[in-house]
């Protein structure tokens, strides 16, 4: 459930989107009304919100303190479901998320079983978790081994931009990390190993033009570093949660909720992720994303809620990849620019 204080803080902020135009008579002007689902490419799975950080534009409120963690029973159900949806075409991709998902005790436990039924697998990774000395330190060569496609938060290229959104030598230790993903040929032509970087801003605006991000991020990595990577993500900042909290505390939510209104573009509300996405919550929840899934926005009516019901109904598994997706205010975030998913821009 939503902490009490937090919730406080959502309704504040809901209240204001809601005077906002609204994002249904959107999409019905780009002809996207009812929204719905085209398939499941990715099965993304919420494994816990425990984290070893608490960063400020954490839109899942992770953190040292979080108790969350999903069970191997749960994870046995995402598998059964990745499997049915494997046999009806090429399987999903298993998108595994936290808080930090190296924590949850049966983490490499799922990664193995996925890879065994021939499903491509990503993992969310902070980078701080693999940092030398810590106990997580051998991940690179476990993700190495079975060829994880890893995707790593790193706000800025510089320290002090990074270390305000994240914490105190949050960036030191990142780079760090990255270079022992190197060492193992994450990154490297040729190794077959992804690696791939997260850009959020750090602070109320929308993100600049992917591809120019990715450039300088490569130039400054590697001429400061000496490190290399694939792809990076431009990703905007969801009025929800921890980020909403620091806009109302800085007095920025209505001219970042009007910013987020007023870019909204067809082009990307086309490619939201919710469309070719499944998320999964630590509890075995179903929703259509993963920001739904922190406000607790449930899916439309009519469809299993759990991913045990669904494992245990296969012959559901065909709804949903048609189905209608709930939407929401919040969802402006998503179609503001040049778009936003867990993939980077949709536009």
């Amino acid at each position: 459930m939503i902490p009490s204080e937090q919730r406080a803080h959502l309704e504040s902020g809901n209240s204001r989107l809601a005077g906002l135009p609204r994002f249904d008579e959107r999409l019905k002007g780009a002809s996207l009304s009812p929204l719905r689902a085209t398939g499941i490419d990715v099965l993304q799975v919420n494994v816990g919100k425990l984290c070893n950080q608490a960063c400020r534009h954490c839109h899942v409120d992770a953190g040292p303190t979080r108790r969350e963690i999903m069970t191997r029973e749960t994870m046995a159900s995402c598998l059964a479901v990745l499997k049915v949806l494997g046999e009806k075409g090429r399987p999903p991709i298993l998108d595994i998320t936290g808080g930090a998902p190296e924590m949850n005790p049966n983490f490499r436990w799922l990664v193995t079983e996925a890879r065994a039924l021939g499903a491509k697998v990503m993992a969310r990774c902070n980078l701080t978790i693999i940092t030398a000395g810590s106990a997580y330190a051998d991940l690179p060569e476990f993700y190495a081994q079975n060829a994880v496609h890893v995707v790593s938060s790193l706000p800025h290229y510089s320290d002090g931009w990074t270390d305000r959104q994240r914490g105190n030598h949050v960036f030191e230790k990142s780079i760090d990390a990255l270079k022992r993903l190197n060492a193992v040929g994450y990154g490297r032509e040729g190794s077959g190993l992804s690696l791939d970087l997260v850009h959020n801003p750090v602070g109320a605006f929308l993100p600049g033009n992917q591809a120019q991000l990715e450039a300088e991020y490569r130039r400054e990595l590697a001429a400061r570093h000496g490190i290399v990577f694939n792809q990076l993500y431009a990703i905007t900042n969801m009025p929800i949660s921890r980020f909403l909290e620091a806009l109302i505390k800085t007095g920025n939510l209505e001219t970042y909720l009007e910013k987020l209104v007023g870019a909204f573009n067809p082009a990307a509300a086309r490619g939201v992720m919710c469309r070719t996405l499944l998320s999964v919550s630590w509890d075995g929840g179903l929703y259509d994303c993963d920001f739904n899934q922190m406000l607790e926005l449930g899916l439309v009516s009519g469809t299993p809620r759990s991913i045990a019901e669904l494992a245990a109904r296969p012959d559901r598994v065909a709804d949903f990849l048609t189905r209608e997706i709930a939407i929401g205010q919040h969802c402006y975030g998503c179609t503001a620019g040049a778009g936003s998913s867990c993939g980077g821009t949709t536009a």
